[in-house]
């Protein structure tokens, strides 16, 4: 049995995206982070840092949303999430990269400056660059429309399937609209048309369970 950890609206929600897409049954636990369940000794035994996500498959026990991903992608996938091209797999690699370090991080730096730090360690005076931080980012992103890669009609990062890079942009994206960004075109399509998917709403019933289920 597949055993996701998670809690709502953080990169948990990610994994249990990509557990709906591929079919996957798997029970999803609740680890209520903000009444310190994730500084338990049972909760850091999984997580070295008390967080969520975290995938326990048989004897395999994963943290970090990109890695249990695309360990689901490859081991039960049928190569849509994960292409099978060499080329490909390595262009969806290329955009997780780019998501998690230059799109992601401004949106997690003004997060942990508003709630998620110690109110003693925030430091307001970062949250107008990071915000430019962010901007600057799907900027940098929306070349990729722009340059002769891709036509501002595409609605994948990679080829013509929903990827795994897809995946995480939406998620991020949904932070960054709940965070009361602006999104310019084409992202702000491409992030109502991915979102509406089935999956996505059963991933977020599924944690929204877990927690009243607690």
């Amino acid at each position: 049995m597949i055993t996701l950890y998670s809690f709502p609206n953080s990169r948990s929600l990610r994994v249990a995206w990509t557990l709906e897409e591929l079919g996957l049954a798997y029970q999803c636990h609740h680890v209520a982070l903000d009444k310190g369940e994730g500084q338990t000794a049972e909760h850091l035994a999984r997580h070295p840092d008390g967080k969520v996500p975290v995938l326990e498959d048989g004897e395999l026990s994963l943290f970090e949303s990109a890695s249990i991903c695309r360990y689901l992608a490859e081991q039960y996938g049928d190569a849509d999430l994960l292409p099978k091209s060499a080329a490909e797999r390595a262009q969806v690699d290329q955009w997780l990269s780019f998501i998690i370090t230059e799109v992601e991080q401004p949106l997690w730096l003004q997060a942990k400056h508003k709630f998620a730090l110690p109110q003693e360690r925030r430091v307001p005076a970062v949250l107008p660059t990071a915000a430019w931080e962010f901007q600057r980012a799907l900027h940098a992103l929306e070349r990729r429309y722009n340059n002769g890669q891709a036509n501002n009609d595409q609605k994948t990062l990679v080829g013509d399937t929903f990827t795994l890079a897809d995946l995480f942009l939406t998620h991020t994206l949904s932070w960054a609209a709940s965070m009361k960004h602006r999104l310019p075109e084409p992202f702000a399509t491409y992030h109502a048309h991915h979102a509406a998917r089935p999956a996505l709403a059963r991933a977020i019933e599924k944690e929204q369970a877990a927690k009243g289920g607690d």
